[in-house]
Formats: structure tokens, C-alpha cells, sequence
């Protein structure tokens, strides 16, 4: 297998709008993620970070440049070739949590796995592995109305997870957490980044949640303005 980055943006851009109330949400974006890397983005508001997360995980295409994911260019995917990629490859977590109401944690997780179209009994044990993994066994029947705001990240994470992808793209994973239950939840997700190989994608406005990353991209105006992993690398080279 060829050695590609697993992600690969090639001068990306993103507009919205035509003649003077065009938006440039992203201007020209070049960015290399490693597979096992975590990345934190940061930014102010209108940086282009969400912008670029919506790009990274199939959820919006650019408007210029290039998206490779493992070496192949996805702008020749249709709709369907996005969703297999998104369903197979990727695992989202909201700051929302965006789970089912009045429905059990593990029914909550196996969710994907139903669009999948696996077994019911093997869809089963794969949720109830992964809410072990999240250190939520014996909350399996809960249903989203007992469970705490941290309980239920851990079952939206838990749901990213169950797929075994091979990126995991975090939005404010902590906006909505205490400070005792958000320093939980980094640590679950750094957990899953240097034991199970995950690798993170992460965008975050807190920089006590973002040094738990091990890399660090800075969006202003729609462009890369820093990337902390390469500034470093361009040191130890210097």
C-alpha cells in the first residue's frame, strides 16, 4: 500500500454567495494529517474552522482544491460514494450530543450499525462493547433523559466509536460540559487516540481543552494561520 497521509487538503477553498456578498470561508488551504495524529483547530468566529471540519467529514465539498482521503481524491465521489465514506471511515461527535430521545443508550449506539445492515445480535454486542469502552457499563438501558450531560457525550462517543473509524471528528465536544466532566471526556478521547490508534480531528474555542491535542492548527480569515506540529518540526530541523 502506497504511503499517502490519511487526509490531504490541496489548496482548498470554500465560497458562499455570488458578486459582492460572496463569503470566503476558506482561502487556499493546504493541510497533511497523519493517520494516529490528534489535531485540535481553533479560531475565532468565521475562521473557517467549522468550514473545514464540514470539508473533512464529507458533510460539504469544497468549492475550489482538492480533498484526498488515504491518497484518493473525493471530489470524484458522488453522494453515495460521500455517505460510504463518511459511514465506514469517519465517527462524528457534536457538542449537541445529538442523541435519540426516550431511547436506550445502546439502541442510541447501535444506530449506525443499523444503516450498515448488520445482524441484529452481532450490532448488539458491538454497542455494548463500545458503551464499555466509554466506561458507561450498566447504563446500557438508560434512556438519554437519565443520563447526565457527560453520560451522554460518552454515549455519542460511544456511537462514533462502535464503527471502529479511522478518524474521529469532535465539534466542541466539551461546549455544553462542566469543567470536571469536559476534563473527562479529553481523556476518554485522548484514550481512544494513543490505545485504540484513533485518529482525532477536533475543533474547540477553550485552549485548556485544546492542549490535550498534540498538534494544533490556528484558522483566521478563512486561512491556516498557524500549525504548532510543523513550527516545531521546523525547529528540531533548524
Amino acid at each position: 500500500m502506497a504511503d499517502y497521509p490519511l487526509i490531504e487538503l490541496r489548496s482548498v477553498s470554500k465560497t458562499y454567495g455570488r458578486g459582492e456578498a460572496t463569503i470566503r470561508a476558506l482561502d487556499g488551504i493546504d493541510l497533511t494529517i497523519s493517520a494516529g495524529q490528534f489535531v485540535a483547530i481553533m479560531g475565532p468566529s468565521g475562521s473557517g474552522k467549522s468550514t473545514a471540519m464540514n470539508i473533512l467529514g464529507c458533510l460539504d465539498v469544497p468549492t475550489a482544491g482538492e480533498y484526498l482521503f488515504q491518497g484518493i481524491p473525493t471530489s470524484g465521489f458522488d453522494r453515495k460514494q460521500l455517505t460510504l465514506l463518511r459511514r465506514h471511515m469517519l465517527g462524528f461527535v457534536f457538542q449537541g450530543f445529538n442523541l435519540l430521545a426516550r431511547t436506550s443508550a445502546v439502541e442510541n449506539v447501535e444506530l449506525p450499525l443499523v444503516y450498515r445492515g448488520m445482524e441484529p445480535r452481532e450490532r448488539r454486542l458491538r454497542a455494548l462493547r463500545a458503551l464499555e469502552q466509554v466506561g458507561l457499563k450498566g447504563r446500557e438501558n438508560h434512556t438519554t433523559q437519565e443520563l447526565s450531560g457527560g453520560q451522554q457525550q460518552r454515549v455519542a462517543i460511544a456511537r462514533a466509536i462502535v464503527t471502529s473509524p479511522a478518524v474521529l471528528l469532535a465539534d466542541e465536544p466539551t461546549g455544553n460540559l462542566d469543567t470536571k466532566t469536559s476534563v473527562e471526556i479529553m481523556e476518554l478521547i485522548t484514550r481512544l487516540n494513543t490505545e485504540e490508534g484513533i485518529t482525532v480531528i477536533m475543533v474547540t474555542h477553550e485552549e485548556d481543552i485544546a492542549a490535550h491535542a498534540k498538534r494544533l492548527l490556528r484558522f483566521v480569515d478563512g486561512k491556516l494561520a498557524s500549525d504548532s506540529a510543523a513550527a516545531e518540526e521546523a525547529h528540531h530541523v533548524a
